[in-house]
């Protein structure tokens, strides 16, 4: 009896074949193509790197031996080897869930991600095991992968064809392409007659899809009373788009803005810098050598400070009047309007009103006449304050009447 045959036979009652006890892992790491291909859809279809681990059904506390060292007539190695059926092992999770049965000598699969794959009389359908395109002739933890191996299990009765797509991994952006459906064991033979999307293989296996959006596009081949092919996806750009790993000019590569470039001055604490830059304070609502008469002068002094790296700390005034050659100030602490012998810019010194870059001070009275030099100077948490100076931004000079 031919060994396909065979295994097609014990393959419904039970596709794995192991011993019932955890096993540790010894041998090297395998990446393997995985697919699992239902009834009507594709159940799953990844790479998984997976080295020798127990299997364990999903919900099922229970856990076996799947290492290929069984010794009850399917063992294929004396030591323990990464094997076929530890790939659905380590995709099982929230995109694989498989229930079945346990037997003495293997498992057998009842449902995968919610279908049934169990074992049909009717049809002598089962969820059956291939390896690199060709039919198994040993259970899924008996069978040895390594790295580049496929492991496909389809819900066939074992006579059925698999399909195999192949074709360009990139193309041009309304372009179309050719791909080409074999057979998925024998990739030399042509399959014609596939359908992949709404267009038909022709009798050498040659199939044009497209013309084909910006991005990814993934396609499958069917047939009737075949396995349903690998997928293939073509990803269209014109290299520099964003799509399939390129880069859009003014972006990062995962396609966010690219950040402004950062401009400094080199001492104003931007882009790394340190900085030695004072804050640059502005008075508002006053004009320079603005008259008025008394009682009508502004009470309430305000103004701005620009953005500083280093974050402001403090702003100060600093109100001067000269009445003819007599001189006195405005005392932030007493609130009132005190004589002095030193005027100008060597006079009285600043009082704080406080951190905001929006700044106002309410005086409490009316200005007496004479004339006045308003001075507002910032301080930044590097230390670095402002100087006065410049007249109608941190400099005003008005008149009372």
């Amino acid at each position: 009896m031919p060994t396909q045959t065979l295994w097609r036979r014990i393959a419904p009652v039970a596709t794995l074949a192991v011993l019932a006890v955890p096993s540790v892992s010894y041998a090297a790491p395998a990446t393997v193509d995985l697919r699992i291909e239902g009834p009507t859809t594709t159940l799953y279809e990844g790479r998984i790197t997976t080295d020798v681990r127990p299997f364990q059904f999903t919900g099922d506390p229970v856990t076996h031996q799947c290492d290929g060292t069984f010794a009850g007539g399917e063992g294929s190695s004396p030591t323990p080897v990464t094997v076929r059926n530890n790939a659905i092992s380590a995709a099982a999770g929230p995109a694989l869930a498989f229930t079945g049965t346990w037997f003495s000598f293997g498992a057998s699969f009842a449902r995968i991600n919610g279908v049934n794959v169990g074992f049909d009389a009717a049809s002598g359908k089962f969820l059956g095991e291939y390896k690199n395109g060709k039919f198994a002739s040993v259970g899924g933890c008996a069978d040895p992968v390594v790295t580049g191996d496929s492991a496909l299990y389809a819900y066939a009765d074992g006579t059925e064809t698999l399909l195999g797509l192949s074709g360009p991994a990139t193309a041009r952006p309304g372009a179309s392409v050719t791909l080409t459906v074999s057979d998925l064991g024998a990739p030399a033979t042509r399959i014609p007659g596939a359908s992949v999307g709404t267009a038909v293989s022709s009798s050498g296996g040659a199939v044009t899809v497209g013309p084909l959006a910006a991005g990814p596009t993934t396609f499958k081949a069917t047939k009737p009373g075949t396995i349903r092919s690998n997928a293939v996806t073509v990803c269209a750009t014109d290299g520099a788009d964003g799509f399939c790993g390129t880069t859009k000019p003014g972006t990062t590569p995962s396609g966010v803005p690219a950040p402004a470039p950062c401009l400094s001055t080199g001492r104003d604490g931007l882009c790394g810098s340190p900085d030695s830059t004072p804050p640059s304070a502005t008075i508002r609502g006053l004009r320079e050598q603005a008259r008025f008469r008394r009682g009508n002068a502004p009470r309430t002094l305000n103004g701005t400070v620009q953005t500083d790296a280093s974050g402001l700390t403090d702003v100060r005034l600093r109100l001067t009047r000269t009445v003819g050659p007599r001189c006195s100030y405005y005392s932030g602490r007493a609130e009132r309007i005190l004589r002095t012998r030193t005027c100008g810019a060597r006079g009285p010194r600043f009082f704080s009103i406080g951190s905001k870059p929006d700044w106002s001070y309410l005086l409490p009275a009316d200005l007496p006449r004479g004339r006045y030099v308003l001075d507002v100077q910032a301080v930044d948490r590097a230390g670095n304050s402002s100087t006065p100076g410049v007249r109608g931004r941190d400099r005003i000079v008005f008149h009372v009447r």
